[in-house]
């Protein structure tokens, strides 16, 4: 597909998005439904804006209505079959299926009172209601995030069936049809639990907000910036690469829509530099599932630990970004030393973007600067969304050249008079005003610009990329209310470290591969719900915080996008590289090998969360864990400042591992040993450099 090293076309990266990532498998419909699902899906993010700003709803009604949209649109959108996708039709079967998911929707709302007076006992249409729920958001969830999640989806609710004839530990009494019916969708601890109340509120408006950021052109800029910062550098494109995707990885949920956005731009310069396919796509794999590691959203994970830990947003990304950093980091640090042994440079003077012009266009990170700023000032997280939307369509106002003729007078003139009425009034503050003003702005450039299409049509993306996770997180709430009902995840939890003989660091290996295993094939935030659900309780149970215990499994589902044999990140970045698909996905961990250790880190030593800390240990533990990186990586790939022959690749990743792993001696032998390979680094290389210097001698 890119064999021609030249950056895909759009209608190229939806091909691709579509065979990698199952969020992406719909259909371009034509005609009458697709005007019908086009006011559907702005209907949705019109409603979601409304509930949860202006008018909220209670509780399970909101949740139902949001639930009721997503199963209407999807089976509106995403087809039964692979075949479905390219005929632009709707199926008969789908309409029924959308009908019925519209009256699972409408039940709550219309019975509202009814149900809440019945205090949990279910009559007959109640139970066919949920039974009618349960089955479509099964059908919903298959459809557009795929079946993994799907099958352990049903799996559970086997066992909650079927408990009596469970093996072992796993016995329980059982769960019959009307109990497993009402926990489902008559409570709060199933299909209407906390997954779906964060996607019905966080998650929603975080999507607009990266929908909205993709109009405004932020995107092609990362690009633009990232060139310009790191296209010279040795391996210049991978570099460039690994800067992308990280800022990408702000604006989106998905390491696969990562891989497609900036790796049909990367991974051709990578190629056309002489980076190896395999390895070229699988430093943008790497790079690009980091994204979703890297704060401020960190692919809306975030959003759900507030609700399954109990503390607040910034406390979360704060303890996440240091070991984001150190995550890209290591894989810069790979990159540098392949691109070092294999002789690459950077890129031409010509390949490179005027800095002077992309840096006129700095304004275009404001969005994000400004989101960071919302939240981390006190902020509910939903106003600081709708401030965050609002930045954005400003900046977007700021691209047009009227601008500088007539928005700065409005701007400066409604803030200024709105400062004014607040003085008097003893109203409003400078931030109001500063909103008041920003809104006036946007309010004009509408009658003078035509920016009411491309706002329009933000709202619209931002709806269509939350409805796999719609299902997504209605699915794991599936999970949820049968663990919660059951107890699974406590004897989960209880045989895993019986398992390790209570042992951390095995019972840390056993949870790693769990999670891994849980997070195949699943999206960021069903991926989390289940390994924290599943997996995080038998760290907790050693004694383990909840944070580093949560952060530990988020890692290691994220990392299931580039570990063979289901990396789809991986083989997605292999599909732009025209290289071999598990050759590519165990590149993408090899250079994402930081990812498979920080987490062990940050559980045996929690200060590099910033908990319990002061600046002199965090800088300690920092050189340590970066030598012991710089290690590790001269190790895997062979070179530093020469060849690293195989004696001392196995020093080096040893003595790399003995300087992350925390403790007084375990630092004093990993310096050691990072010293004598260093000096042995400079040595050889020195009386290399000198041989064809003393025969130029002789010959003269």
């Amino acid at each position: 597909m890119s064999a021609n090293n030249e950056t895909l076309t759009e209608q190229q990266q939806q091909e691709l998005m579509q065979q990698y990532d199952q969020e992406s498998s719909y259909r371009f419909l034509t005609g009458t439904m697709a005007k019908v699902v086009f006011l559907g899906l702005l209907a949705f993010s019109l409603y979601q804006i409304f509930a949860t700003t202006i008018y909220p709803l209670p509780a399970q009604m909101h949740r139902s209505i949001h639930i009721g949209f997503g199963l209407v649109l999807i089976f509106l959108l995403f087809p039964a079959t692979k075949k479905g996708r390219t005929s632009g039709k709707v199926a008969w079967y789908d309409y029924i299926l959308a009908l019925l998911g519209f009256g699972v929707g409408a039940y709550w709302p219309l019975m509202y009172e009814e149900i809440v007076r019945r205090a949990g006992d279910i009559n007959q249409m109640d139970m066919i209601v949920g039974a009618i729920a349960v089955i479509l958001v099964l059908e919903a969830t298959r459809r557009s995030v795929g079946l993994p999640i799907t099958i352990i989806a049903i799996a559970f609710l086997a066992y909650a069936y079927w408990g009596r004839q469970m093996p072992g530990f796993l016995i329980h009494r059982g769960v019959n049809v009307d109990n497993l019916v009402q926990s489902m969708f008559f409570t709060t601890e199933g299909i209407l639990g906390t997954p779906i109340a964060v996607s019905s509120t966080f998650i929603f408006l975080f999507l607009l907000f990266g929908s909205f950021l993709v109009k405004t052109g932020v995107g092609q800029y990362f690009n633009d910036l990232a060139v310009s910062l790191a296209g010279k550098r040795t391996g210049g494109p991978a570099k460039v690469a690994i800067f992308s995707s990280a800022l990408q990885g702000t604006i989106s949920g998905s390491s696969v829509a990562n891989v497609v956005t900036s790796g049909s731009f990367t991974i051709p310069m990578m190629k056309r530099l002489g980076y190896r396919r395999e390895f070229a796509g699988g430093v943008e794999a790497a790079a690009s599932t980091g994204g979703q590691l890297m704060p401020p959203i960190m692919g809306a994970a975030a959003f759900l630990m507030i609700e399954f830990i109990g503390i607040d947003y910034w406390t979360i990304a704060k303890a996440a970004a240091i070991p984001a950093l150190l995550y890209f980091t290591g894989v810069w640090i790979m990159t540098h030393f392949e691109a070092k042994r294999t002789g690459l440079k950077g890129l031409s003077d010509e390949e490179i973007p005027d800095r002077k012009e992309v840096l006129k266009k700095i304004y275009l990170l404001l969005p994000i600067v400004a989101i960071v700023f919302f939240l981390s000032s006190g902020l509910s997280v939903m106003r600081a969304a709708i401030y965050g939307i609002l930045t954005t369509i400003l900046v977007g106002v700021l691209r047009e050249d009227r601008f500088r003729k007539i928005y700065p007078i409005v701007f400066g003139s409604v803030f200024v008079l709105y400062l004014i009425y607040g003085f008097i009034t003893a109203g409003p503050s400078v931030v109001q005003s500063l909103i008041a003003a920003a809104i006036a702005t946007i309010i004009v450039s509408y009658f003078f610009d035509g920016n009411f299409k491309e706002s329009v049509d933000a709202l619209v993306d931002g709806a269509r990329t939350a409805l796999a996770v719609v299902a997504a997180t209605a699915a794991a709430g599936i999970i949820v209310g049968v663990v919660t009902k059951t107890g699974l995840g406590l004897k989960l939890a209880n045989s895993l470290v019986s398992l390790a003989n209570e042992q951390i660091l095995l019972t840390l290996f056993f949870t790693m591969v769990a999670a891994i295993i849980l997070g195949m094939g699943s999206p960021t935030t069903a991926n989390y719900v289940i390994t924290s659900t599943i997996a995080a309780p038998a760290i907790i149970l050693l004694g383990i915080a909840d944070l580093p215990a949560h952060l530990f499994v988020f890692y290691f589902g994220i990392v299931a996008d580039i570990t063979p044999p289901v990396a789809l990140a991986a083989f997605a970045a292999a599909g732009i590289a025209s290289g071999e698909p598990i050759r590519t996905g165990l590149n993408a961990a090899k250079i994402a090998i930081a990812a498979f250790i920080i987490p062990y880190m940050f559980v045996l030593q929690p200060e590099l969360l910033m908990i319990d800390t002061n600046i002199l240990e965090l800088i300690w533990i920092l050189f340590t864990a970066v030598a012991g990186m710089i290690a590790i990586g001269a190790g895997l790939i062979g070179y530093w400042y020469r060849k690293v022959y195989w004696p001392e690749r196995l020093f080096a990743v040893a003595g790399g591992l003995t300087l992350i792993y925390p403790g007084t001696y375990s630092d004093v032998i990993g310096l050691s040993v990072f010293g004598i390979l260093l000096a042995l680094q400079f040595f050889m290389k020195r009386n290399q450099l000198g041989v064809p210097e003393t025969k130029a001698k002789a010959k003269a």
